[in-house]
């Protein structure tokens, strides 16, 4: 019997690549995306070292429509069946949201939304007909709250959550399953790439989680077919109170640990 297959998004570093390592150790061959080709080299080298899988490397920036079109290309013309598909690149934009560029706002629906929804939709389909399939979509804590200083971004995961609940229950009599992964903040390197984030009460005042902690919930409940989780007993406890609380109340919150500290 021939290996299954998984394709993941952002792989090079953070939770993608704990991902990456979660199935390479479960013998799942890989076809891993990221922007830069050194660090997907490095991963595919390391991987292939350690357990007997094969991985396919793909440097694509898939916040630009025509490089999705590329790798479902790629995937379909190897005639390589995805078995699980892992949807966790993503992109923050932080600051007031006048204050930044709309540029960079639509960027990251682009590649937040829009890519997330184009290969579950190209890969579900896929699944449904062969029989079998698992995707995880990589949502967020913030999916449950607006999120001052980061509007379009907390906007972004609630659409991720809200899509994957719903394709979900559609797929609940095939033999498919859709897992949203919702993780509170996480040492990933994205807070780095959101430029003043990591100076943010988001990641100086709150637990940061691990990327291979929040891998391993993602990948445990994906398995088990799970349509929600959210990583971590103080996350899951911010979550339900969330709901008990009136939204002027967690919106102000929110701002308030989102805030520049200085």
């Amino acid at each position: 019997m021939s290996k299954l297959t998984a394709l993941i998004t952002g792989a090079s570093s953070g939770i993608g690549y704990e991902l990456a390592k979660i199935h390479a150790q479960n013998h799942y061959n890989l076809v891993l995306v990221a922007r830069s080709s050194d660090k997907l080299a490095n991963v595919k080298k390391e991987l292939e070292y350690q357990y007997p899988v094969s991985v396919q490397i793909l440097a694509l920036d898939i916040s630009v429509a025509v490089n999705i079109q590329k790798l479902t290309d790629f995937t379909d013309s190897q005639s390589i069946r995805i078995d699980h598909l892992i949807n966790n690149a993503g992109i923050g934009v932080y600051g007031k949201y006048w204050e930044t560029s709309v540029e960079d706002h639509l960027k990251l629906i682009q590649l937040n939304v829009n890519a997330l929804v184009a290969l579950t939709h190209h890969y579900s389909k896929k699944m449904v007909a062969h029989g079998s399939g698992k995707i995880l979509n990589v949502a967020s804590t913030a999916a449950f709250m607006p999120g001052p200083f980061m509007s379009t971004y907390f906007a972004s995961k609630a659409f991720v959550l809200s899509f994957g609940e719903a394709v979900d229950s559609e797929l609940s009599d095939t033999e498919v399953s859709l897992t949203t992964l919702c993780p509170g903040p996480t040492k990933t390197g994205f807070e780095a790439a959101a430029s003043g984030m990591k100076e943010s009460g988001l990641f100086t005042k709150s637990k940061v989680a691990t990327a291979k902690d929040v891998a391993l919930d993602g990948y445990d409940a994906m398995m088990k077919g799970n349509p929600v989780i959210v990583s971590g007993l103080i996350n899951k406890l911010n979550v339900f109170s969330i709901r008990f609380s009136p939204r002027s109340w967690v919106i102000a919150i929110t701002k308030s640990i989102m805030k520049p500290v200085n």
